[in-house]
């Protein structure tokens, strides 16, 4: 294990799309913790964008990484779906997956257990058949700049998504901070933040490298979220984490937050 604390730039060279899948999104029976927490997050979409009422044109997702999991139950309640990533090999590792390719990561296992919560496992084939024609753009960001997605022409988002990805970007509180004003100036007035954030985070492992992870408390989280521009519909906790020699933090936290018309 090496001892370095890799962050920032670190990211462009160091960080392994397939470590992190093989690691953190498994589902399977030697990834106990990692399952829990998958679930608290797909239940938690699942319910955001069916019964929570969260929808509308465009959705953009705020550091996807090489994964397609959080936009499976998204991509029933938006007609277009706008993926980005820091990272050139993580959106690599997710045009596979969206373009079939050989050697793509099987998703096929957690799409099956979201096509189960919305009523038919069976039909998970279509599930991901929708989600590959709903996504139709892959950008770069950077959710340290006042504009993430620097010159890229976006419209308005009905809906900003961010899972896991500002605590492993921002070196500290007022960079997180100035990150989620960031990700709400790219939704339109009344449009839906929602954003999940590793608690107490300090590191976490990919491979054999050791990542930063932003020390955030709840409090600090749903704060941000406020002098944003935005009011907190929705926080829910889990106390449920990572295996701890995987990564440090005490549980997650599920955030849906609506614009104001001013902010």
């Amino acid at each position: 294990m090496e001892k370095k604390l890799y962050a920032g730039k670190d990211y462009e060279k160091e960080f392994n799309p397939r470590d992190y899948l093989k690691t953190y999104y498994s589902f399977d029976s030697n990834t106990v913790d990692e399952n829990e927490v998958l679930k608290f997050n797909l239940q938690n979409l699942f319910q955001t964008f069916s019964s929570g009422g969260v929808g509308g044109d465009i959705l953009i997702d705020i550091g996807t990484g090489p994964t397609i999991y959080q936009l499976l139950s998204a991509c029933e309640a938006f007609r277009e779906i706008i993926a980005t990533d820091y990272t050139e090999q993580n959106l690599q590792e997710l045009e596979r997956w969206l373009k079939k390719e050989p050697g793509a990561y099987d998703w096929s296992s957690v799409v099956q257990y979201v096509c189960e919560l919305e009523g038919d496992r069976s039909r998970w084939q279509e599930k991901e058949a929708r989600l590959r024609s709903t996504v139709t753009r892959l950008l770069r960001c950077d959710v340290t700049k006042p504009h993430p997605l620097g010159t890229a022409q976006v419209p308005p988002a009905d809906c900003v998504l961010s899972l896991l990805a500002l605590e492993s970007a921002c070196p500290d509180v007022d960079t997180y901070r100035a990150a989620v004003q960031g990700l709400v100036s790219l939704l339109k007035p009344g449009g839906h933040l929602v954003t999940v954030v590793v608690l107490h985070a300090e590191s976490y492992m990919v491979g054999s490298k050791n990542f930063f992870g932003l020390y955030l408390e709840k409090e600090t989280v749903e704060k941000a979220v406020e002098e944003a521009g935005c009011q907190v519909l929705k926080c829910n906790y889990c106390p449920n984490s990572y295996s701890k020699a995987l990564c440090t933090s005490d549980g997650i936290c599920f955030v849906v937050a609506r614009k104001g018309p001013s902010a």
